[in-house]
């Protein structure tokens, strides 16, 4: 079955909607205005989470709904219900017709489809019965426990989604897409006499539960969540300074994300708050330093078919050997800067208007391997692993804290350190990468993004990179 043959018998078999009419209430609603869609939305969702030996919390749950909206120039009128009714949805245009009152817009182009689909339709939530994902999470407990006797606490969580959309724009043109998404992420705190230190781990993406109930996967996740706390246990208080510093393939992209990515969106440049507006095509990296936002990888956890607003997904090149050729578009913000949208136009739900976000946000590999950028370093640190972070998109500057760190002696790695943050800016980090690896690898499938209030999932990835002359927090001499 189609997607859109799906989602027409989620959205109008079953609420009794008359699609003629729904398509009629969409032209009413966008007569006159520049842009629009009605977005129509159905979730199934489920988590589960394992702590202490026991189950701590399962929850099941149901939505739908709809978003309305229509965009005159820059001006968006936006309503939203969970009623799937046709007089819901009138009620609706009413609202949105507001705000093109005078304007007399011109219709955007629709966007041009594809039949790509990156994931399957399946429901992950039905691939496994409830027994199943509750002896699983029993399983990695055990495990875990079993492999050392340090292991003071274990967390497991568990969690499924499966949403369809459909998307109509005036004269009847519409889209739609199934995405499932699954995620199991794996806590340990290690105990060794008075001292306490945590490591995590997880992977997922958009595919049933199958590939993470397979035990040669979720003990690979399992022992790294373990093998991080117990290398936490030994370490030292991280020294503070300037010092160059090697940050690991895989999610320390989590920094680039935050302190670039979101700069890079369009809605900041047109606006002119990001730190790179009116930088286009301008050196503003290093030599080497190539990004892209790629929404096209299959079953990875920021891929789209297509956007939230019916654009194909594809692979925007950001920056291209430290140059800045491209911001992340949707489509208010790409007709108002004169470009076409890029497929970036995301929404956490049908109760949220879309605006640019990230994908999968991925720096290309270098030439040298990680062993070589390690020897390069006379003194300084490894960053495998990062935690959380903050950053200010007007300015650039980030504060990271790494989950897992290791001094850098004489080009050896050295003594696992715990309290290392890195301080700094996005606009000079990019400047400041001097060597870039060959290993380039995406995270395990477990980011998620907010913005202005809405999160959704994203992927991130790049290669172990040599930074030179960081600024490093850290309470140890």
């Amino acid at each position: 079955m189609s997607s859109l043959s799906l989602t027409d018998t989620l959205f109008y078999t079953q609420t009794g909607m008359n699609r003629a009419a729904v398509e009629r209430s969409v032209d009413d609603a966008l007569l006159g205005a520049d842009d629009g869609e009605l977005f129509l939305e159905y979730r199934q969702s489920e988590s589960f989470v394992w702590d202490d030996g026991k189950l701590k919390s399962a929850s099941f749950d149901t939505s739908q709904g709809f978003g309305l909206r229509a965009v005159s120039g820059e001006t968006t009128g936006f309503a939203h219900s969970v009623q799937m009714d046709e007089k819901a949805i009138s009620r609706a245009k009413d609202t949105v017709r507001a705000v093109q009152a005078g304007q007399g817009g011109t219709m955007s182009d629709p966007p041009i489809g594809t039949n790509r689909h990156l994931y399957e339709d399946a429901n992950p939530l039905l691939g496994k019965s409830f027994e199943d994902k509750i002896h699983l999470l029993q399983q990695i407990d055990s495990y875990i426990r079993a492999r050392d006797p340090r292991a003071h606490q274990v967390s497991v969580s568990l969690g499924g989604n499966w949403q369809a959309i459909q998307i109509i724009r005036a004269g009847g043109w519409r889209v739609a897409d199934i995405r499932p998404l699954v995620r199991l992420n794996v806590s340990v705190v290690a105990r060794d006499g008075d001292r306490m230190e945590a490591g995590s781990q997880g992977g997922g993406g958009r595919a049933e539960y199958a590939r993470w109930f397979a035990p040669a996967e979720w003990q690979k996740i399992a022992d790294e969540a373990l093998r991080k706390a117990l290398v936490n246990l030994e370490a030292i208080e991280a020294p503070a300074g300037e010092m160059t510093v090697v940050v690991g393939p895989g999610w320390p992209a989590v920094l680039l994300h935050e302190a670039i990515g979101h700069g890079l969106e369009g809605d900041f440049n047109r606006k002119k708050t990001s730190v790179f507006s009116e930088l286009m095509g301008q050196q503003i990296a290093a030599k080497g330093v190539t990004i892209v936002d790629d929404g096209t990888l299959d079953q990875r956890r920021g891929s789209i078919s297509i956007d939230d607003e019916g654009t194909p997904a594809q692979c925007n090149m950001l920056i291209e050997d430290g140059r800045l050729v491209g911001y992340m578009q949707d489509r208010l913000n790409a007709r108002l800067m004169g470009v076409k949208p890029t497929g970036n136009g995301r929404r956490e739900s049908f109760a949220c208007s879309p605006m640019p976000r990230m994908t999968n946000t991925i720096m290309r590999p270098g030439s040298l391997t990680p062993q070589e950028i390690i020897a390069s370093v006379k003194k300084g640190i490894y960053a495998p692993d990062f935690g959380g972070g903050q950053v200010d998109i007007t300015t650039g500057k980030f504060v990271f804290s790494a989950s897992e760190a290791y001094e850098i002696d004489n080009g050896k790695i050295g003594r696992p350190i715990k309290g290392a943050s890195l301080v700094g800016s996005g606009f000079e980090a990019l400047k400041r990468i001097s060597m870039i690896g060959n290993d380039t690898m995406l995270d395990g499938g477990v980011g998620t993004c907010g913005k202005n209030g809405q999160s959704v999932p994203v992927g991130i990835g790049q290669p172990t990179m040599r930074l030179e002359q960081m600024t490093v927090g850290g309470r140890g001499g």
